[in-house]
């Protein structure tokens, strides 16, 4: 049997599985990273964190910082433009314990790239190098670098960046094997994330259309990888941790939740958030999250229509349980 499963193991820890949730801009939060927890990732995490805010000490950019009660680990992606402030916004996170940072070298969002962060990094691999020394330089936590192929189809130089975070200190690249100017469209490039792992001398982890199990078992299959990370895949859909699990483990595959469990799954979610953000926003934060959950359920536009105007709990309970 084919064996896609283990533990990843990087200086001073070792995450007990390779099923993970990718950091989320607007999903990832404590709420969300909970349940996926429940289902089976084995690490989550954060949303993406400005070191600026940080910093800055910013309300909001500290409330992304909030960990679920199940997380046994604790993930937190930054974003930054400079070592001075990578290595600043790690000293000052410190007090919220991290088991290991990221750095974003990944993210296409026109205001995180006008500040000189997330993909932008990737036109300039000595920058990424630099910036990873110098959060090394406060912490003993791991450190990990989220990279794209490249910037542009003239321009992939994923082994150059990779190249560059490890001389840095990254513990494990994680890739999506995409360019910036790709973005989430097209296919992405397996021959890319086979290639960084017959170089790279630490864990690779891959990214990039985890839609399904047999499409993750197929990226194993494709590159060698050493973990897989979903992002878009897990939106709504926490059960692909398990329903993955099953799958390559050689494991009874349990059937597909139905419709009255993604439902009951999303009003969990929502309890979570409420405790999280308050009833107010975190109502209208789950509007979206929601919508994922009741997609492909059949006659199920009408709920979807008035959750996106469900303003509270007991709001959203209602709709479920005329709807079922």
């Amino acid at each position: 049997m084919e064996l896609f499963l283990k533990s990843l193991t990087l200086p001073g820890l070792t995450i007990p599985g390779n099923l993970l949730l990718a950091p989320l801009a607007g999903y990832s939060d404590a709420a969300f990273r909970s349940i996926c927890t429940q289902w089976g990732s084995n690490l989550c995490y954060t949303e993406m964190v400005s070191a600026q805010g940080i910093i800055r000490n910013n309300a909001k950019t500290l409330e992304l910082l909030r960990r679920a009660d199940n997380e046994t680990l604790f993930a937190v992606q930054i974003f930054a433009s400079d070592p001075q402030s990578a290595a600043s916004a790690v000293r000052m996170l410190g007090v919220h314990r991290p088991d290991l940072f990221d750095l974003n070298c990944g993210c296409s969002v026109p205001k995180v790239l006008k500040s000189g962060c997330g993909a932008a990094l990737l036109r300039e691999p000595e920058r990424i190098r630099t910036i990873l020394r110098a959060m090394g330089g406060e912490t003993d936590r791991p450190i990990t670098v989220k990279l794209r192929s490249g910037w542009d189809q003239n321009s992939i130089n994923f082994l150059q960046t990779a190249e560059a975070a490890q001389r840095g200190g990254a513990a494990m690249l994680c890739l999506h094997p995409r360019t910036r100017t790709q973005g989430f469209s097209g296919q992405a490039q397996m021959s890319h994330l086979k290639t960084l792992k017959s170089y790279s001398a630490v864990p690779v982890i891959g990214s990039g259309d985890l839609f399904t199990p047999e499409a993750t078992r197929s990226m194993f299959r494709a590159s060698g990888c050493d973990g897989v990370m979903f992002a878009r895949g897990a939106l709504g859909n926490p059960f692909i941790f398990r329903a993955t699990w099953e799958l390559l483990s050689g494991k009874r595959q349990s059937p597909p939740p139905t419709p009255k469990e993604r439902l009951e799954t999303a009003l969990q979610q929502l309890r979570l958030t409420v405790t999280f953000k308050g009833e107010q926003r975190g109502c209208k934060d789950m509007r979206k999250h929601f919508c994922y959950y009741s997609k492909g359920i059949p006659g199920a536009a009408e709920l979807r229509a008035q959750a996106v105007r469900a303003e509270s709990v007991e709001d959203y309970q209602n709709l479920v349980e005329r709807f079922l």
